[in-house]
């Protein structure tokens, strides 16, 4: 069980150095207990951080396991750092299903960027959340903002075909491949894909001709989503073919690229941030970005509710009570799964009395 000793105030994440660091480590741990007065410490501190947050850039990394994301954040960060910004890092590493623990590695793959005073990196396991990502990510993120922290990069889970909850919560979501990533259907078909603001194609190096053939066949599959998947993607390219001065063609919007880099080379990575500035410039300019942060704060609102009401639930007295006996049923086959969700819902509504 996490144990905070003292409470975590916004004076003490605007110190510098060791104490700083410190008070990081101890709010993101108040964050993520499970504890009732710590979560009501909590709510107080993130109230108090609201104004403090937002003013950072919002990235999120994703993509399959071994595709060296660890590698091209420490790159990236490393990058970023030289140009005078201030970067935290959010990783968040699997759980595992059988013991419930966590190796909490990755921290550990970023050597230079983890020791370095313009840095923080802060690896959390997923707990069983789905998506890709730790359930206080994005409390997390607020907290780094509120210390300072103007680049805020979010590392997931090596995800598969489906986990994108990581795009919920970023102002831009880049999507690592490698050069061998498969064929056209393969490129098609991933939901994860159809999100991404940026494709990357890492260890180009490897494999020129299979970088550049993964690059045409993504395009091509980011091409066929702006007309049938994504309406941002879509809205964007209507306006890069409307008639020249008509309204469509005077707002900009952002059109989905792939670009070809070698992170342990660290070759690419000034065409990778010169991306990002466009995205960033131009999403601002035509309200995508604030418009994209409405969305998500009203998203991680429901987020809340809907942990809220099950924790609620599976701590209702009378649920308590007969969850056993319902569990036995369902298991031995004499009461529908469906029917015995139904039973305990209704005894936590109170419109129906226990057996």
């Amino acid at each position: 069980m996490p144990v905070v000793r003292t409470p975590v105030t916004v004076e003490a994440l605007a110190a510098e150095g060791a104490p700083q660091r410190r008070a990081i480590a101890k709010a993101i741990t108040l964050l993520e207990s499970t504890r009732a007065d710590h979560r009501a410490q909590a709510d107080e501190l993130l109230t108090a951080l609201l104004p403090h947050a937002g003013q950072s850039f919002r990235l999120g990394i994703s993509g399959v396991p071994g595709v060296g994301k660890s590698t091209f954040i420490e790159t990236l960060g490393l990058y970023l750092i030289g140009r005078g910004h201030r970067v935290a890092v959010l990783t968040v590493d699997p759980s595992s299903t059988v013991s419930g623990g966590s190796i909490l590695g990755d921290k550990t793959r970023m050597e230079k960027l983890s020791v370095h005073e313009r840095a923080y990196i802060r690896p959390s396991p997923s707990s069983g959340t789905l998506g890709g990502v730790a359930e206080k990510t994005r409390e997390a993120m607020l907290v780094c903002e509120a210390a300072g922290y103007d680049i805020v990069i979010v590392e997931t889970v090596g995800v598969g075909q489906s986990e994108t909850a990581v795009s919920g919560m970023t102002d831009m979501f880049v999507l690592l491949q490698l050069p061998n990533a498969g064929d056209d259907l393969q490129a098609i078909k991933k939901g994860v894909m159809e999100l991404a603001d940026l494709v990357v194609i890492n260890k180009a190096d490897l494999d020129k001709d299979a970088a550049t053939r993964a690059q045409a066949q993504i395009t091509s599959a980011l091409r066929l989503f702006g007309h049938h998947g994504n309406p941002a993607h879509a809205q964007a390219m209507q306006a890069a073919h409307a008639a020249p001065g008509t309204p469509e063609a005077e707002v900009r919007f952002w059109q989905p690229r792939v670009i070809q880099l070698s992170a342990l080379a660290g070759t690419g990575i000034d065409a990778f941030w010169d991306a990002v500035t466009q995205f960033r410039t131009m999403q601002a300019a035509n309200g995508k970005l604030a418009s994209r942060r409405e969305k998500q704060a009203l998203a991680w609102m429901w987020e809340r509710i809907d942990a809220g009401l099950k924790h609620a639930f599976r701590h209702h007295p009378q649920v308590r009570e007969l969850l056993p006996q319902a569990i036995a049923q369902v298991a031995a086959g004499t009461l529908p799964a469906s029917t015995a969700a139904r039973n305990l819902l209704a005894v936590q509504a109170g419109t129906t009395t226990t057996p």
